[in-house]
């Protein structure tokens, strides 16, 4: 399978918001939008991302959009994400997409969030070189709780 990072189209947001109303993967993910449905607001922060100086990056597998990933932030704090739709989960997608995605962007350091029980993303920023640097609790808008969720940087 190829996977290629490409700028954000107009076109793929729809596929976006499709993937983040996922229940699963929502649930998953943990920190969300406070509500994935209202495509006004998915739609403004979007814009607000397009404009900013953000790394925002489509990512294709053989040709078809299949998520996102975007390294986001103020510099010295700046942090990666992606999301990848449920259906190409366990397939070396979202690994590949952030490898891209690292090589793109040579600032460090860079961080990373994710819920201490989500292992499939936590692996992934493994295999990309991300380490755990701190423990924290965080509100999941997926879950409706405070949850724990781990912290992690890539130095070099």
């Amino acid at each position: 399978m190829e996977i290629v990072l490409r700028a954000v189209h107009d076109s793929d947001l729809p596929v976006f918001f499709r993937q983040l109303n996922d229940p699963e993967a929502l649930w998953t993910a943990a920190f969300t939008p406070k509500d994935p449905t209202d495509r006004d607001a998915f739609d403004a922060h979007w814009r607000t991302m397009r404009a900013s100086r953000d790394v925002l990056r489509t990512i294709l597998a053989d040709g078809d959009v299949v998520g996102s990933t975007a390294v986001y932030g103020e510099p010295g704090e700046r942090e990666v994400t992606y999301w990848v739709d449920r259906a190409f989960w366990g397939r070396g997608i979202a690994t590949a997409a952030l490898r891209s995605l690292l090589a793109e962007v040579p600032e460090r350091p860079l961080y990373a969030r994710a819920a201490a029980d989500n292992a499939g993303s936590l692996r992934v920023l493994d295999k990309c070189g991300f380490r755990p640097a701190a423990l924290a609790r965080g509100f999941a808008q997926a879950r409706g709780e405070e949850i724990d969720e781990v912290v992690l940087v890539l130095r070099d």
